[in-house]
């Protein structure tokens, strides 16, 4: 009497689980090098985006400067036209910039002590370390 096998008869093309869990590798490998190559793309491009912002707004910073100082000449000349004397007209643009200025510092300063430690965060980082030693110890 002859034996009935009752298992599934493996083909020849049939790969073993070893060659699909190397070809697995192999495709998850190829995806990642390709994901990290288009992050790096976007990146460049995105630095570079950056970068002639950031010189944008440097040249309209620098401009802006010399147009307070023509805008502020201005003023003082105007102050003179309407009978003051050029030196005390000066002086109150002057006095001006400073008032402006104070009130910057005091912004300034006043934002300054309500900047605070992100305690939330602080306590959560060592809720997460104390909960990796303690899991830690257990493994």
């Amino acid at each position: 009497m002859a034996t009935v096998s009752t298992s599934t008869p493996r083909h020849a093309a049939d790969p073993s689980v070893g060659e699909l869990v190397a070809e697995a590798s192999a495709s998850l490998s190829t995806i990642l090098r390709g994901e990290i190559e288009l992050a790096k793309l976007e990146m460049k491009k995105s630095v570079k985006n950056a970068a002639i912002s950031g010189a944008a707004f440097g040249a309209a910073g620098v401009m802006l400067a010399y147009a307070a100082i023509f805008g502020l000449v201005a003023l003082a000349e105007g102050l003179v036209s309407a009978g003051l004397w050029r030196w005390l007209a000066y002086l109150v643009v002057f006095g001006l910039l400073l008032l402006v200025i104070g009130l910057a510092v005091l912004i300034g300063i006043n934002r300054v002590k309500k900047v605070k430690a992100p305690e939330q965060t602080i306590e959560t980082g060592k809720d997460t370390v104390e909960y990796l030693k303690t899991h830690a110890k257990r493994g």
